[in-house]
């Protein structure tokens, strides 16, 4: 599948915003704290990915009721689901010049995970949390991701490559007091 950015310029996969607030003094202690054991941007990105992955557990496995959306309480809270975990990697990313996009896959509901552009290509990344049947690891030779498509399902891969949030997606998550509304409330397309 080629990946297809939303807009040309380099720089908005840069920038920060009020969801992905790698400004944020959290964000950047946090960026800073894991650049000191990363050698390069490789393994920087590497110890963010994991960092998100294993230490912020998703809320559907954990039970954790709250709604995360900003990247930085995300970091504070240690709880979000995909999206959620999606702008924390995102800001932890971008904090240290990494040119990182949020995009999305379909199954019965909207899922997202993050893109990062390193020797001139975008790799899919996802932050979700492992589980039982669920390996994602960093990768930049292939992809590892939590899940994959079946067409004959009618699910897919979302090949637009955003700088910013869906709305679709940011509205749901910006308009639900808990998980259990959350999850009556989950896009089933963008």
């Amino acid at each position: 599948m080629e990946l297809i950015q939303n807009t040309p310029d380099l720089s908005a996969y840069l920038a920060a915003d009020e969801v992905i607030d790698h400004d944020h003094p959290l964000v950047r202690d946090t960026a800073a704290r894991l650049a000191r054991e990363a050698e390069d941007s490789y393994a920087y990105a590497r110890l963010a990915f994991e960092f998100v992955r294993d230490t912020i557990p998703h809320s559907a496995d954990s039970g954790d009721l709250r709604v995360t959306w900003r990247a930085s309480d995300v970091l504070e809270q240690r709880t979000g689901i995909c999206y959620a975990k999606a702008h924390a990697l995102a800001a932890l990313l971008r904090a240290e010049d990494i040119p990182t996009a949020l995009c999305y896959q379909r199954f019965e509901e909207v899922h997202g995970l993050v893109a990062v552009r390193f020797n001139g290509a975008w790799h899919r990344q996802d932050p979700r949390g492992n589980k039982p049947g669920v390996d994602a690891q960093f990768s930049l030779d292939g992809e590892r991701l939590a899940f994959t498509p079946d067409p004959r399902s009618n699910e897919m891969d979302y090949p637009v490559l955003y700088a910013e949030p869906h709305p679709v997606v940011l509205n749901v998550l910006k308009a639900a007091p808990d998980r259990p509304y959350l999850w009556k409330t989950l896009p089933t397309a963008l």
